[in-house]
C-alpha cells in the first residue's frame, strides 16, 4: 500500500461487521478469549439456558454429551425455545435467538415475567455460539410440533421444519461443533464438563445433570438433593471441627436511588476445618471465579462478628493486633449462592458481579445470622475462635521469619566475603556449577584438594546440624550453619503457609547451582548428618528437591588393594564380587577413611570426578511417603522409630565399626 492510499483515511474507511462476522472475526469481545477457554464458555452460554428453565421447574434432567469429533449435545426438558412466527416482531423467533444478538426472552426478569433468577441475561449466548459454530442443529418439541433447524458457519440452512408430532415431554435438543476457524483450540477436556456440572449441580439443589463422553463410553450423574449444604458437607469429610451450618435469606433493594429496585435472594453454608480450605462464590449459578461482590461481603462480615466476639471474650493478648480474613479463611470451608433478579456483571464471561445492593444486603444478613450463631452455639464458637488466633498468631511468626531471614540472608553481594569457609569456584555458569556440602573442617581440606576449581564449590558445615524437622522458624533461623548454607545456596527459603506464599522469599531462579551434593563420610554419624541436611532442604527448599537438583555422593565402604590397582567398593556385595574377581592375588582390605583422611587423587576418583563417581539424585517420588519416613527418622514419632530400629536395624549393621 503506498504513503498515499495509507493517509486517505476518509468516510469511506468505516466499515461495520454484519451478521455472524460480529462474532466469527472478534470472539473475544463475547467469550472472552478465541482461545480454549472462549470455547469453552460458550458451551456454558447454552447450557445456562437450559439450567434457566429448569430452574424455573420446566424439567429437573439435562443432558450433556461430549463426542469424539468434539461436538456437543445438551438436551433438557424444558418447554422448548420459541422458534415459531413472532407477531410483534413480525419476525421467526428462530431468526432473534439464534440470529440476532441482543435477542431474548430474559430482559423482564427483574417483573419476574419469565426468569425471575436467570444466567442467561443479555440475550447474546446462543446467537453468539451458533454464529461460531461450524455447524449447529436445533430440535424443539413444543405446542404439539417438533420443530428442526440447520445452521452452517452462522447461516441458517433450509429454513425452519415444522412437523406434527406426539412427544413424551417439552424440550430442546442443541448439537453444534465448535468452529476451528473462529476458536484455536475446540478441543474441550472431560474434565471441564465434569467440572462445570458439578458445581451447577451444587449450585440448584435437586437437578439432575447426565454426562456423557463418547470417547471413553461412560456416562457419570450429578445431583445434590440439598444444594450447598451437601456439598460442604462432601469437602469438609470428618476433618470439620464445627457442625456445617446454613443460612437462608432475601432482601429488596436498588443499586442507586435512581435505579430499579429488585430483589435478591441469599444462602450460604460453612464449616471450619483444619485440614483443608475452599471458598466459592455462585451468582444465579454463574461461578464468580473472580468473586466481586460476594467476597467483599463475606470478608466485611466474617472479620467484624470474629472480631467483635474475640474483643468482648477477652481472647486477644494485651495489645494484639486484629484478625484478618487470612486468619479465617486458613480453616473455612464456605460457598455462597445468591440470585439477582437484576445483575451487573463485569462481563459475558459472568467471573464476577460488582452490584452495590447485593454487596451491602449480603454483608448485613451474614453479620446478623453470624452473631446470633455464635450466641447460640458456644461450643462451636470457642472453637473457631481458639484455631482463628492460632492462624494469626502462626502467620504473624511466620511473617517475622521471614523478615528475620531476608535481613540474615541480605542482598546479591558476592557470598564468598560473607560466609566462614565457603570455598567458591571460578565458573559463572550457573548451568556448570557444583556445591558440595561437606562434614566439617577436616573434609574441607582434602574435598578442597581433590575437587576441579573451576565448577566445584565445598562448603562445610560444623557438627550435627539442627533437627529442622522439630524446630520452630525462629529456632532455625538463629542457627549461624543454616543461614549460612542458604546463602550460599542463594535462592532464598519457603515458608510454608496455606495461604500466605507472599511470606516466602524463595526465588528458583537465583539459585546458583547445577547440582547441590551431599558429601558425608560412610558411616553412622555421617548418615545422621547427611540426614539432616536433606530434612533442612525438604523444609525450607523443597522446589530444589522436587526439580532434581539435590544430589547424595556416595563414599566407597572398603579400599581393595593389589600389586596392580586398588578397587573400592561401596558395599557388602561389591566387595565380595570383587574378591571373587582378583582369585588368588594377594591384596589387602582397608575400611575405607573418613573423607578428612582421604588423599586428593582418592577423592576426585571416588567423590568428585564426573566419569568415576557415584551421585544418588533425591527425589521424592511419593510426598506422603517422604513425609512419613521423615516423620520416622527425626520427627516425633517415638514409637514408629523404635518399631522401625526393631524391624530394619540389621540393614544397617555393616556401617558400624565393631572392631
Amino acid at each position: 500500500m503506498s504513503a498515499r492510499q495509507k493517509k486517505n483515511y476518509g468516510n469511506e474507511s468505516i466499515t461495520s461487521l454484519k451478521g455472524a462476522d460480529r462474532v466469527r472475526l472478534r470472539p473475544s469481545v463475547i467469550f472472552g478469549s478465541d482461545g480454549l477457554e472462549g470455547c469453552q464458555h460458550s458451551f456454558f452460554e447454552i447450557l445456562s439456558n437450559s439450567i434457566d428453565e429448569a430452574r424455573e421447574g420446566h424439567g429437573k434432567l439435562i443432558s450433556v454429551i461430549r463426542h469424539k469429533d468434539n461436538s456437543i449435545t445438551i438436551k433438557d426438558k424444558g418447554r422448548g425455545v420459541p422458534v415459531d412466527f413472532n407477531r410483534k416482531e413480525g419476525r421467526y423467533n428462530w431468526e432473534l435467538v439464534y440470529c440476532e444478538l441482543y435477542a431474548g426472552g430474559k430482559y423482564s426478569n427483574h417483573t419476574g415475567e419469565n426468569y425471575e433468577y436467570a444466567l442467561g441475561l443479555n440475550g447474546l449466548g446462543a446467537c453468539a455460539t451458533q454464529y461460531s459454530s461450524e455447524y449447529m442443529d436445533v430440535t424443539v418439541w413444543r405446542d404439539g410440533y417438533k420443530y428442526e433447524l440447520h445452521f452452517e458457519k452462522g447461516e441458517n440452512v433450509g429454513g425452519l421444519k415444522k412437523t406434527k408430532c406426539n412427544y413424551e415431554h417439552t424440550g430442546t435438543e442443541q448439537t453444534w461443533k465448535p468452529d476451528r476457524e473462529v476458536f484455536t483450540d475446540i478441543r474441550i477436556p472431560a474434565e471441564y464438563f465434569r467440572d462445570v456440572l458439578k458445581r451447577q449441580a451444587v449450585v440448584n439443589a435437586g437437578l439432575v445433570f447426565e454426562f456423557t463422553d463418547h470417547e471413553t463410553g461412560t456416562t457419570e450423574t450429578f445431583v445434590y438433593e440439598e444444594g450447598i449444604v451437601d456439598y460442604v458437607v462432601e469437602l469438609s469429610g470428618e476433618k470439620g471441627f464445627t457442625t456445617p451450618c446454613y443460612f437462608e435469606g432475601s432482601a429488596r433493594g436498588k443499586d442507586r436511588e435512581d435505579k430499579p429496585e429488585y430483589k435478591v435472594k441469599m444462602e450460604v453454608a460453612f464449616c471450619f476445618n483444619n485440614e483443608i480450605n475452599t471458598i466459592q462464590y455462585y451468582h444465579n449459578s454463574s461461578w464468580l471465579e473472580y468473586g466481586g461482590t460476594p467476597d467483599k461481603a463475606v470478608r466485611n462480615a466474617f472479620v467484624y462478628e470474629l472480631d467483635k466476639y474475640l474483643r468482648s471474650n477477652n481472647k486477644y493478648n494485651k495489645n494484639e493486633s486484629k484478625i484478618n480474613f487470612t486468619d479465617i479463611e486458613d480453616s473455612l470451608v464456605l460457598i455462597t449462592n445468591t440470585f439477582s433478579t437484576m445483575t451487573s456483571y463485569e462481563n459475558q464471561t459472568k467471573k464476577a458481579i460488582n452490584n452495590k445492593f447485593i454487596q451491602e444486603a449480603l454483608t448485613d444478613f451474614l453479620k446478623e445470622q453470624l452473631e446470633i450463631y455464635l450466641i447460640e452455639n458456644k461450643e462451636e464458637a470457642e472453637k473457631i475462635a481458639a484455631q482463628v488466633l492460632i492462624n494469626k498468631r502462626s502467620r504473624e511468626s511466620a511473617e517475622k521469619a521471614r523478615i528475620d531471614v531476608k535481613k540474615k540472608l541480605g542482598g546479591t553481594m558476592d557470598v564468598s566475603t560473607r560466609v566462614k569457609k565457603f570455598v567458591d569456584c571460578r565458573s559463572k555458569d550457573k548451568d556448570r556449577r557444583e556445591l558440595y556440602i561437606v562434614e566439617g573442617d577436616s573434609a574441607l581440606g582434602s574435598v578442597k584438594m581433590g575437587r576441579d576449581s573451576e565448577f566445584q564449590a565445598i562448603m562445610p558445615v560444623r557438627g550435627k546440624i539442627l533437627n529442622c524437622l522439630k524446630a520452630d522458624y525462629n529456632t532455625i533461623f538463629r542457627s549461624e550453619i543454616i543461614v549460612d548454607l542458604l546463602k550460599v545456596i542463594g535462592c532464598g527459603v519457603e515458608i510454608k503457609s496455606k495461604h500466605n506464599k507472599d511470606l516466602s522469599s524463595f526465588d528458583y531462579d537465583n539459585l546458583r547451582w547445577s547440582k547441590i551434593i551431599i558429601c558425608t563420610d560412610a558411616d553412622v554419624d555421617g548418615y545422621q548428618i547427611r540426614t539432616l541436611i536433606l530434612a533442612m532442604l525438604y523444609r525450607l527448599v523443597p522446589t530444589l528437591i522436587e526439580r532434581g537438583k539435590v544430589f547424595i555422593a556416595e563414599s566407597p565402604l572398603f579400599e581393595i588393594t593389589t600389586k596392580e590397582k586398588t578397587y573400592f567398593a561401596y558395599t557388602e556385595k561389591e566387595k565380595s564380587e570383587i574378591l571373587a574377581k582378583s582369585g588368588n592375588k594377594k591384596l589387602t582390605i582397608q575400611r575405607s577413611k573418613g573423607l578428612g583422611e582421604n588423599n586428593p587423587d582418592m577423592m576426585w576418583i571416588t567423590t568428585m570426578n564426573p566419569e568415576t563417581r557415584r551421585l544418588i539424585k533425591v527425589v521424592p517420588d511419593d510426598i506422603n511417603a517422604t513425609r512419613e519416613f521423615f516423620d520416622i527418622l527425626l520427627g516425633d514419632n517415638l514409637q514408629g522409630r523404635k518399631d522401625y530400629i526393631s524391624e530394619h536395624g540389621n540393614e544397617y549393621m555393616e556401617l558400624i565399626d565393631v572392631s
